[in-house]
């Protein structure tokens, strides 16, 4: 096996792994959190420097650093049906758990959405720049392998990203026959391939001309990484559809990451929604109440359920 570790375990970004109903915001208690490992026993290093925490970052709650484990958190509604993966932000460095993370995964459970979110190795702790895009795959396969048991269609699953966890959501969509590590078990002859795509405010592109982002330094450290990691670049006709969301005065990732991708998608014949709105910066998650960028899960849900997305309620 290709593992990629430079030094320990450390922190890692969030991503969300989601299924989604038709379902009222009013339901009873939730299912218990359910947690499943990555990588099985023996195909993971098993030594982790320093405890998992949380702590607060550049005024932002709930920052989590120092995971201890590559898993899944499943968090399901009553009635699953359908499925996305999250990724949340942070520059391939830290989970940004209050400011994206939590909001997003309570939210989809008031949409009857079931959330997963998924700890996965970055950079930033030492490892090989391939190591997100490994537990990317990985997590996609997990989740087909057990959707039986998870309430979830397997036909169904997508992934969302933001920031810089777009960048590895675009790569995992728009990869996904890439060999980013060697099979471990059963699980791993099942398609990564996600049904769609939601990228908001993403870094999309590792060319210099679209900005100068903490993900394109830690990515940087691997010969090629422009051509391997740049989403636009890896568009194809067999791509998933793609709804795009991104502030036009975001001052971290240039707006353009958003056109770049939507211009390719179209020119390869995958569908695409783009919204651009006017202001709201960087790292919004669901948006302020009554701000522009708020509007954006309204029109992702509406994009799901206009193409199709969502199946009928199990």
């Amino acid at each position: 096996m290709r593992w990629t570790k430079r030094v320990s375990m450390g922190a890692a970004l969030l991503a969300l792994l989601v299924a989604g109903v038709s379902a009222t915001a009013a339901q009873a208690a939730e299912p218990a959190v359910q947690t499943v490992a990555l990588w099985p026993a023996g195909q993971w290093p098993a030594v982790v420097q320093g405890p998992e925490q949380s702590r607060s970052h550049g005024g932002k709650p709930d920052v989590v650093t120092g995971v201890a484990q590559a898993r899944l958190e499943i968090y399901r509604p009553r009635h699953p049906n359908g499925t996305a993966v999250l990724g949340f932000g942070g520059g391939y460095a830290r989970i940004e758990v209050g400011a994206e993370a939590r909001p997003a995964a309570q939210w989809l459970q008031s949409q009857g959405i079931t959330a997963a979110a998924v700890y996965y190795r970055l950079p930033e702790d030492g490892w090989a720049p391939v190591a997100p895009f490994q537990d990317g795959q990985r997590a996609m396969r997990v989740l087909r392998a057990r959707a039986g048991e998870l309430g979830v269609d397997p036909e169904r699953i997508g992934v969302m990203g933001f920031s810089a966890a777009g960048n590895l959501a675009g790569i995992v969509g728009t990869r996904s026959a890439a060999h980013f590590y060697d099979p471990v078990d059963a699980a791993d002859r099942l398609s990564a391939r996600p049904d769609f795509m939601a990228l908001l405010y993403p870094v999309v592109s590792m060319e210099r001309a679209l900005g100068h982002t903490h993900a394109q330094k830690e990515l940087s450290r691997e010969p090629g990484y422009v051509q391997a990691y740049s989403v636009e670049q890896h568009v194809h006709r067999g791509a998933p559809p793609m709804f795009l969301a991104q502030a036009k005065d975001d001052p971290i990732a240039s707006v353009e990451n958003s056109k770049v991708l939507d211009q390719a998608a179209r020119a390869a014949g995958v569908p695409v929604e783009l919204h651009l709105f006017q202001s709201g910066g960087h790292g919004w998650g669901l948006g302020a109440p009554g701000s522009e960028v708020s509007q954006w899960p309204g029109l992702f849900d509406h994009w799901v359920r206009q193409n199709g997305l969502l199946g009928a309620e199990r």
